[in-house]
């Protein structure tokens, strides 16, 4: 779970991202690769602890492999 509130900011901004992503035709690789350059750019950056960065990945990556947040809802 992640409690600081840049890595809160950072992991809305990647989940609203892969969201856009998706519905644009882009698919789990994609957003795997998409993931990986982000974090590497706040790795370079250092704007976030190491352990925050690995926490960041962790809930994203739980976020890719979720199904449901990909479906489109029936109105």
């Amino acid at each position: 779970m992640l409690q600081n509130t840049l890595t809160i900011r950072h992991y809305q901004a990647l989940t609203d991202r892969f969201t856009g992503l998706w519905s644009r035709g882009y698919r789990t690789d994609d957003l795997r690769l998409y993931l990986d350059g982000y974090l590497s750019a706040l790795r370079q950056d250092k704007s976030l602890e190491p352990i925050l960065i690995h926490r960041l990945e962790e809930e994203a990556l739980r976020f890719i492999q979720d199904p449901s947040n990909f479906e489109v809802p029936y109105y």
